[in-house]
């Protein structure tokens, strides 16, 4: 006897601020992505399909979007991390001319 069938994988990608299409507060969103793989005896063997969502903290609307759409949320995400983590430096004071 074979055993086989699907199993479903959920991955939190990133967690972006942007403002809800249902309560229209800007709230956290959680960006998933929900991966369903075949498998034989219980073992995942490889994906069958992929599924992106964002879903509001705030009230819980979940939106699904395309690959393309959550590869650009998740460069937005990567960049604003990325500024984010870059040391300021404060500005620099203009010192007055040497007087002797």
């Amino acid at each position: 006897m074979i055993i086989f069938g699907t199993r479903g994988y959920l991955y939190q990608l990133a967690i972006l601020t942007l403002v809800c299409g249902r309560c229209g507060n800007p709230a956290a969103h959680t960006l998933r992505k929900r991966v369903t793989k075949f498998t034989l005896f219980f073992i995942p063997l490889f994906p069958v399909s992929s599924k992106y969502a964002t879903q509001c903290t705030f009230c819980g609307a979940e939106q699904k979007i395309i690959k393309e759409q959550a590869d650009q949320l998740l460069a937005h995400a990567a960049a604003g991390q990325a500024a984010a983590q870059q040391p300021q430096q404060p500005p620099q004071q203009a010192q007055p001319p040497y007087q002797p």
